[in-house]
């Protein structure tokens, strides 16, 4: 098919690509009304952009399908995020200037930058690179911006988001003032707009996102888990989904190593992206996933930006996103070009609320779903396995023989039970999570005296007191660290004079058990010497022992169980000391990126 109002270079290079009509967002860019006009065009990820700004930008380039002239100082500059979307641009329009003989210089991080000179010093047409390595060269001397004829800011939000306005600015201010700027961005928050005001002219706005919903080809799904059972549930949805190739977004980069570390450690074929992977790292990474060697992708906010995976349908939100702009860039890794997409959102039940006033100011209609428990599972594995053995099989002849051999030697119920097992056998275990199924909807306004998740506890004890200066602000990250949990799933605390008793709901005490003696050193100074042990419930009357001798100034007995004190995290400072000279440290912090 050919398209006639467009220059034949590129209506002859679309053609060739298969392409039997363009997207709305390359026809909306195509229009009579947004010729020889800047554009601030709202657009979702994958929706066509870069071939709508190179259409945009041949009306002019190529018009009345003039060559385009000797390569000498670029006509056209396109400004991305990050080097992978600025190589993915690169190629995109490549191929559709191709016949038009357009040279493209690509200007990046982790490339030669004396090569990039030298490339600019021979002549280019379009210049495509990352705003640091574009201002490197411009103050350098080795990118001449007096020709410019068109900018292109490519997902402008993600650029400012990362902290490049000054390089941005910088830029733009070097361009000539005649230029076109055409801005693209998923969302169009306050500072896109200011800088829209800065540098455009009259410019159109073309919107391709309903702003009353989501992306329309994600499906958004939240469920709610015990924070300890956050892994697990990742665990499970990626094994009932069984995506072929999933990204897991998480809030740190500490937080990243360990999640792909326990992943990897359950059979799953997954890598990482975080701010401590090299270059090299993040390529070898990237080119796994897109090769099908690697099927999960553990990544940061930062280190996602501008990856682009075709055959990427799952974004699992592992840890909550800080607002919905940050949602939805996440959840736009998927959805893309017209496939459908997952995107999944475990939500620690405390923080229910906060995710669902957040879905509500992004319009997102998400269903509230249960995590897919190991029988579900296990059923869509036996689902799966039928359907793929009832594909049709061409088997060449040495397959032939050894079916008939195998035949020979045993029945067919006896092969494919083997087969069953072979294919169980390489497919991780699910987990068996926490049943929250008690807990209605007013369950997490519980009142002071009753903690909702506390019906079935267990006890422990610790061996120390109000003699060691036991304090609650202090005890209860101490408990985290040592058990591996959160402070939601630490009920009671009972302080006495030489020993703490406290709870923790039953269908994590086997687990918390484990973790303790993991992270236990007997003898040992610090908070690990610790002994922290399964204990019976402090009765009544040894509570109102320890009162009456407490009120005696009797401090010397050194079991005597203490009056109630029921503990709630504590928001002020930690005490500067704990026990032992042991500094306790705050809790959930690491390294962003």
């Amino acid at each position: 098919m050919t398209f006639p109002d467009l220059p034949s270079p590129i209506s002859e290079a679309l053609a060739e690509r298969g392409y039997a009509e363009l997207t709305p967002v390359q026809v909306a860019v195509a229009e009579p009304a947004a010729r020889g006009r800047d554009l601030i065009v709202s657009a979702q990820t994958g929706s066509g952009k870069t071939v709508a700004f190179g259409l945009a930008m041949a009306q002019d380039l190529l018009a009345e399908g003039a060559p385009l002239p000797s390569a000498g100082a670029p006509l056209a500059l396109v400004i991305a995020p990050t080097r992978e979307l600025a190589l993915q641009v690169s190629r995109e329009l490549g191929w559709l200037y191709a016949k038009a003989g357009a040279r493209i210089a690509t200007c990046v991080g982790g490339m030669d930058p004396s090569r990039e000179r030298r490339t600019l010093a021979q002549g280019a047409h379009i210049v495509v690179g990352t705003p640091g390595r574009l201002r490197d060269h411009l103050e350098r001397g080795a990118l001449d911006l007096s020709s410019i004829a068109f900018v292109v800011l490519d997902e402008a939000d993600e650029m400012l988001d990362m902290g490049f306005r000054d390089d941005l600015e910088e830029i733009l201010d070097a361009t000539a003032e005649g230029r076109r700027t055409l801005l693209f961005s998923a969302t169009m928050p306050k500072p896109i707009m200011a800088l829209a005001r800065r540098y455009q002219r009259d410019a159109l706005r073309i919107s391709m996102v309903d702003d009353h919903r989501g992306h329309g080809d994600i499906s958004y799904q939240a469920v709610t888990v015990s924070p300890a059972d956050i892994e697990n549930a990742v665990i499970n949805l990626l094994r009932f989904h069984e995506a072929e190739t999933a990204m897991l977004f998480c809030a740190t980069r500490d937080n990243v190593r360990h999640l792909h570390a326990a992943l990897v450690e359950r059979g799953f074929a997954a890598v990482a992206l975080s701010g401590e992977h090299s270059q090299n790292e993040r390529n070898h990474a990237l080119q796994a996933l897109r090769d099908g060697r690697a099927r999960v992708c553990v990544a940061t906010d930062v280190a996602a930006r501008g990856i682009d995976v075709a055959t990427l349908s799952l974004v699992i939100h592992v840890e909550i996103p800080r607002d919905a702009e940050v949602l939805q860039h996440r959840s736009g890794r998927t959805g893309r070009a017209g496939r459908k997409g997952v995107a999944v959102l475990i939500v620690p039940y405390p923080r229910r609320r906060r995710v669902e006033s957040m879905l509500r100011g992004a319009r997102i209609a998400a269903e509230w779903v249960d995590v897919p428990t190991p029988e579900l599972i296990r059923a869509r594995d036996q689902e799966r396995l039928i359907a793929t053995l009832m594909e049709p099989i061409e088997a060449d002849e040495d397959e032939r023989q050894l079916a008939e051999r195998l035949l020979e030697q045993k029945d067919a119920a006896e092969i494919a039970l083997a087969l069953v097992r072979a294919h169980r056998k390489a497919l991780p275990d699910p987990e068996e999570l926490i049943d929250l199924s008690a807990r209605d909807g007013d369950a997490r306004q519980a009142n002071a005296h009753h903690r909702a998740g506390f019906d079935d506890v267990v006890w422990f004890r610790m061996d120390i007191g109000r003699r060691h200066n036991a304090d609650p602000r202090w005890i209860l990250p101490l408990l985290c660290r040592r058990g591996h949990i959160t402070r939601n799933e630490i009920g009671a605390i009972r302080i006495g004079a030489s020993e703490t008793f406290f709870q923790v709901p039953r269908a994590i005490g086997a687990k918390f058990r484990s973790a303790l003696q993991r992270t236990a050193r007997e003898g040992a100074e610090d908070e690990s010497g610790i002994r922290i042990e399964p204990s019976e419930a402090p009765g009544e009357t040894t509570r109102a022992n320890a009162r009456r001798s407490n009120d005696s100034g009797d401090r010397e007995r050194g079991h005597d169980a203490p009056p109630r004190h029921e503990a709630r995290p504590h928001r002020g400072k930690p005490p500067k000391a704990g026990p032992r000279g042991h500094r306790p440290r705050p809790l959930g912090k690491g390294p962003r990126g």
